[in-house]
């Protein structure tokens, strides 16, 4: 995701290509049923969010293409998982798949992730997923990262105890970054016993475009796992 502008806690360029009229027509129609409504509480029990009959609720923060998003929700028809993405692009093929393949148990928000963060309910989240955000190579650009103290207490507080927290990215200062604010925070522990296990990917990982695109280039991708404790 290319982020050049900021907005509140969020930098970012919103916008890129016009969407094509087909799905113009699916954000207008059917975005609304599928976007989180901030402005009223968020119910005790997640799972009444969702069409789909769920026994767990998962997070994904900043889905990209949409790839592991959808894969993940066809995967586990049984786990309702919340995709935000604030690029609309990005919005427009995921409500585009979600519309046309009828799947049931993804709800969406096109904003800023604090803002869910902070309207989940206190140990509501099963899982949560941080997959190759920008990383803000430039050391001057680094205090832009959305892995910091403020935000891994707002994953902390959301998170269930003993729940997951997955993180990703192909570039090194992020991945030694993220190590380092999650492993000082108190409310997470690295779940790494080996090297192996932060080389290889989740289970039935479907990659993402970013992954492709980082191999391509010849950088290598890590697969952090951190513990809500």
């Amino acid at each position: 995701m290319t982020h050049d502008n900021y907005d509140g806690s969020f930098f970012g360029r919103r916008k890129g290509k016009p969407l094509s009229p087909k799905r113009l027509g699916l954000m207008s129609t059917h975005l609304p049923r599928l976007r989180l409504c901030l402005e009223t509480p968020a119910p005790a029990d997640l799972s009444a969010l969702f069409d789909a009959d769920v026994g767990e609720v998962w997070l994904e923060v900043g889905f990209g293409g949409g790839e592991h998003l959808l894969h993940r929700a066809r995967e586990n028809p049984h786990v309702g998982i919340i995709g935000v993405e604030p690029f609309v692009d990005s919005m427009g093929k995921a409500v585009a798949a979600i519309v046309e393949n009828a799947i049931p148990n993804i709800r969406l928000f096109d904003d800023d992730a604090i803002r869910v963060l902070d309207w989940l309910p206190p140990a509501s989240i099963d899982l949560a997923y941080q997959l190759y955000p920008d990383p803000w190579p430039k050391k001057r650009h680094w205090k832009r990262r959305f892995i910091n103290t403020e935000n891994l207490d707002r994953y902390a507080r959301a998170l269930k105890p003993g729940a997951e927290f997955r993180f990703a990215s192909d570039i090194d200062t992020y991945v030694d970054w993220t190590l380092q604010h999650c492993r000082d925070h108190p409310g997470f522990a690295w779940s790494a016993e080996t090297s192996t296990d932060w080389l290889t990917p989740w289970a039935n990982w479907p990659g993402t475009r970013y992954e492709a695109k980082a191999l391509r280039e010849g950088r290598a991708p890590r697969y952090l796992t951190f513990r809500r404790v």
